[in-house]
């Protein structure tokens, strides 16, 4: 896993290009079933990890272990599924963790348009040796929900979080790895999403950015502001540019992992929208290509 990727629209790519990203608390994501498994406790009791004697620990950073401790496959005779507990232990989530989600895949189409904002955002790689993505969880995607006795609350062993971060197999194609934090380790912004969850940040390394992505529908003149921000860094820039043939994005290079001092950009009937407005060699060669290529009119059609 030497690469992660996270899918987001504009006004997340400069937020994480400023230095700042967010760990966002589960209840404030888009599935109503994050770290959400069903009960299995006998029918007629109804035991709150909230009530007096009942002390839910969570361990946030230790790995997955085969068979999670604490996990049924049936719902045996006399008892039932039931799932307020796994709210509650949600709720008291939400006020201690926040998670940076990312995924292993670069070119998932659906992730370009729900979370790249229909291909006019960009994706972000980030180098997944750095020690700020250490401990990271790789979500499970089942076609059962898990099932877990409700006995495991009234002994000294914790639930491991990641052992909750299962999903359903319709999320299958996002490849989700998280990073988890501590809210108590985060910056709040002094405000709230839209769900109204408080927004947490941490500033992440720019060196820990291998390299940005921009989405096919991204306009010319946003390009332009991105290729200014990253020319003096060690962050490449590419495109991403629906190919020709099949239902595959090519790869168009912009700029190299280096500094622009040490090497140019690079210069194709696609990307020269991006250098035509410079008043230098480099925009009168743009200019040029984007008039005379043959390839020109065709690789910058709208879509």
């Amino acid at each position: 896993m030497p690469s992660l990727y996270k899918f987001v629209n504009l006004e997340g790519l400069w937020r994480i290009l400023g230095g700042s990203i967010r760990f966002t608390q589960p209840g404030a994501f888009n599935d109503p079933f994050e770290l959400l498994p069903e009960f299995v406790m006998p029918f007629g009791e109804r035991k709150d990890p909230a009530e007096p004697g009942i002390d839910v620990k969570i361990e946030i950073c230790a790995k997955r272990r085969n068979p999670p401790v604490g996990e049924v496959d049936n719902v045996s005779d006399g008892c039932h599924s039931f799932d307020p507990t796994s709210r509650d232990i949600v709720a008291s989530l939400n006020r201690e963790i926040g998670f940076f989600c990312l995924s292993t895949n670069s070119d998932s189409l659906l992730m370009w348009s729900h979370y790249a904002d229909q291909y006019t955002g960009a994706v972000v790689e980030f180098d997944a040796t750095h020690s700020f993505f250490a401990n990271p969880i790789e979500i499970e995607y089942r076609p059962l929900r898990p099932k877990k006795h409700v006995s495991i609350l009234y002994t000294d062993e914790p639930l491991f979080l990641s052992e909750l971060c299962i999903k359903s197999i319709q999320w299958e194609y996002e490849k989700e790895v998280r990073i988890v934090r501590h809210l108590s380790n985060c910056e709040s912004a002094g405000c709230a999403d839209t769900r109204g969850f408080p927004i947490f940040t941490q500033n992440v390394p720019l060196d820990a950015i291998k390299s940005v992505i921009l989405g096919e529908r991204m306009p010319h003149e946003t390009m332009q502001k991105i290729y200014e921000r990253l020319k003096d860094t060690k962050i490449a820039l590419d495109l991403a540019a629906i190919d020709m043939a099949g239902f595959e994005f090519r790869r168009e290079i912009i700029k190299y992992p280096v500094p622009l001092s040490q090497m140019g950009p690079c210069l194709t009937p696609r990307t020269a929208n991006i250098f035509s407005a410079l008043t230098t060699p480099l925009g009168d060669l743009a200019r040029t290509l984007l008039q005379s290529h043959p390839m020109s009119k065709i690789v910058n059609k709208p879509v």
